[in-house]
């Protein structure tokens, strides 16, 4: 496929553009060891931080437990603690940089549109500068609804003046094929993100598995 197919190529974040499972898991067992209870293994971590904060702490708790803690201020703890370490082991995946230095050198813009809430996704992708020239960030609060909604996505791509019909929506998550396809979008799996262990992708109707971000620089520049 050529790459001039597509006018811009839009990015999930946790799991697909970064690496941010360290720093999120860290906060959750921070959390949780103050709590007395034993941290996350980094399998748990990977397989559970797509699905956000709260799903974190509950996979440290039996389900007794979740009813003793107030599990509102668990998450909230675990926001706090993971604003103020955003970028300490969270990195570009390998193979990301020389894609994105690929689409920049040929003037394809690139996005993300991630479920993070702005007031952590924002100051996270300003520490992340080995990703320049970001075009647009649509976080989880950035409209009234989010992925998979398609919302999101049109509204990035109104962002920088492409079609949806031209723009490739790469993501680790089921919803995010799902927003990508309901916008009209190409999508791509992913496969390198955080999926759970028996996790059948070729059920999500994606246009293309990718293997990681080297295969997707590839497969775009074939």
């Amino acid at each position: 496929m050529m790459c001039s197919r597509f006018s811009a190529v839009l990015f999930d974040l946790d799991g697909t553009l970064l690496d941010t499972a360290p720093d999120l898991g860290a906060a959750a067992n921070h959390v949780l060891t103050q709590i007395g209870k034993a941290p996350l293994s980094d399998q748990v971590i990977r397989q559970t931080a797509s699905d956000g904060a709260l799903a974190l702490i509950k996979a440290g708790l039996s389900e007794a437990e979740q009813t003793e803690h107030d599990l509102t201020v668990l998450r909230q703890q675990l926001l706090d603690h993971y604003a103020q370490h955003l970028y300490v082991g969270t990195r570009p995946y390998d193979g990301m940089v020389e894609l994105i230095g690929w689409l920049n050198t040929r003037a394809i813009p690139w996005g993300v549109v991630t479920n993070k809430p702005a007031f952590l996704t924002e100051p996270l992708l300003a520490q992340v500068i080995e990703l320049p020239q970001c075009a647009v960030t649509v976080s989880a609060d950035t409209l009234p609804v989010r992925k998979p909604n398609p919302e999101p996505l049109w509204y990035a791509c109104h962002q920088i003046g492409v079609s949806s019909a031209n723009c490739l929506y790469v993501g680790d998550h089921i919803r995010d094929i799902e927003a990508g396809r309901n916008a009209g979008m190409t999508t791509a799996v992913a496969s390198w993100g955080y999926l759970a262990q028996d996790e059948n992708v070729s059920c999500w109707n994606a246009d293309i598995v990718l293997a990681d971000p080297h295969h997707l620089l590839a497969w775009l520049a074939s």
